[in-house]
């Protein structure tokens, strides 16, 4: 059976600094799943844990008090909202969330790509294509090898711009540096733990001329196994407009199936 565009788990809500929309409440993300019949939705807001060490200045007002807030989450019929949370992962390869504080999530995004960050995912010397490139392998290999709940954990937007926002053409020739060989070993051991990969709604906005580069990876990971997730990122209300659409296409380029999908939890 074709994968079905049912669900979207990488929401933000004005709690997340770079949203800070008031129409972007929970209501009115639970709005949009009624809108577009998704079953399960989570709201994923920026998190830097009080307890972890190294919070960039931007990341410390966004502790656990600040983004639970949105508790609790209003409910309807026929869609099961999710708490969740978009964390991070320094230069140093410190991840923003403490073991004691897993439990209190049903789900847990973790990128490894946001590397606009200087200073706090990325060294300021580190601009050009090959060493951008090798931070890609370098920070999600690091990643699997960390003792967490995989079976609820989505590693966000693989193929973000963020890697390299000089320009278009050296976001995608970082891209095309990426050996196959490190995506397959990496994403082997993606499948092994159970950890799901994103499909972001920017990640798949991509021109016919760049379809083979971006998707390059997330046909090696299906190759590899790997199981996947939807996630619009959406900041601001306007984002849902386009959202399923985008999903649609990814779903008949990559020819996804319901075999390949993420669950959180691994419940259907």
């Amino acid at each position: 059976m074709k994968y079905r565009v049912d669900h979207d788990y990488h929401i933000h809500s004005h709690l997340s600094s770079c949203s800070n929309d008031p129409l972007q409440s929970t209501q009115r993300i639970l709005q949009y799943a009624k809108d577009e019949h998704l079953h399960k939705i989570c709201v994923t807001d920026h998190y830097w844990d009080d307890t972890v060490p190294g919070a960039s200045e931007w990341y410390k007002k966004q502790n656990y008090p600040h983004i639970a807030q949105s508790l609790p989450l209003p409910q309807a019929d026929g869609v099961d909202f999710l708490f969740g949370c978009e964390t991070d992962m320094d230069m140093h390869k410190t991840v923003g969330i403490p073991r004691e504080r897993l439990r209190d999530f049903d789900f847990i995004i973790i990128p490894t790509t946001h590397l606009h960050m200087t200073d706090f995912t990325i060294r300021s010397a580190c601009t050009d294509c090959e060493s951008r490139a090798a931070l890609w392998v370098q920070r999600t290999e690091h990643l699997f090898s960390l003792e967490l709940p995989f079976e609820k954990i989505g590693i966000a937007h693989l193929a973000c711009e963020l890697l390299n926002r000089q320009s278009r053409a050296l976001y995608l020739q970082t891209l095309q540096m990426i050996g196959t060989q490190d995506m397959e070993r990496i994403f082997s051991k993606c499948a092994a733990v159970g950890a799901g990969i994103e499909l972001n709604q920017s990640d798949m906005s991509f021109s016919a001329s760049e379809a083979d580069i971006v998707l390059r990876m997330f046909r090696i990971a299906k190759s590899c196994g790997c199981k996947f997730y939807l996630g619009s990122d959406a900041h601001h209300p306007a984002a849902f407009a386009k959202t399923k659409a985008v999903f649609e296409r990814a779903v008949d380029l990559l020819d996804l199936q319901e075999s390949d999908k993420f669950r959180i939890g691994g419940k259907v």
